[in-house]
């Protein structure tokens, strides 16, 4: 399925959220359970279990926020199961910053 013919479609809302060592399950509003691994999202990997169960539904339950981790995971990219698009770059620097707060 291409992502045009995802557009048409309607992506169904997520309706709840756990999170394990090493998954991200989602229950979505059509019925779906989707889990993936936490590997795909290596900042909410490299969280703790405080910071992971700190988010909050967003854009009408299309996506899910972490503050505490400034991660932003949709609804659509869960379902087409596309991991996070953060650079190494990015995400190295993050590591460090978080290092240095601590």
């Amino acid at each position: 399925m291409t992502s045009l013919m995802v557009e048409l479609l309607e992506i169904p809302k997520a309706q709840q959220v756990v999170i394990t060592e090493d998954t991200l399950t989602v229950d979505l509003s059509d019925g779906r359970t989707i889990s993936v691994p936490l590997a795909w999202y290596p900042r909410l990997l490299h969280s703790t279990p405080n910071e992971r169960n700190n988010w909050r539904f967003i854009a009408d339950n299309q996506g899910i926020h972490w503050s505490d981790l400034d991660e932003d995971i949709s609804v659509k990219n869960i379902i087409l199961g596309q991991s996070s698009a953060e650079s190494q770059k990015s995400f190295q620097r993050w590591l460090e910053e978080r290092k240095n707060n601590d």
